[in-house]
């Protein structure tokens, strides 16, 4: 291949522009297609997954502060219980 068939092409900077902002929205709608959220009710879909995400989150965190409560107690009780043994005695 020579030079002449690699010549530059000028464009506008705001053709340029229109031109990447059509192929990023083509690329977006193809991706959301291609999981199935490509309807009209997708942003529906999507508020759902997000307060579905959410309220995982809380479940998860509330889940974790019990447990750390509940392993906070059995140690207390196990010193408690040890404590009371060794004062008998």
């Amino acid at each position: 291949m020579s030079d002449h068939d690699h010549s530059p092409i000028s464009l506008p900077r705001g053709a340029l522009e229109a031109m990447l902002e059509s192929a990023a929205e083509r690329g977006a709608r193809k991706a959301l297609a291609s999981v199935g959220l490509d309807d009209a009710q997708a942003a529906d879909h999507i508020r759902g997954l997000r307060d579905l995400f959410a309220m995982y989150r809380v479940v998860r965190n509330g889940a974790l502060k019990q447990i750390g409560q509940g392993i906070a107690l059995v140690v207390i009780g196990a010193l408690v219980f040890f404590a009371s043994t060794k004062l008998k005695q």
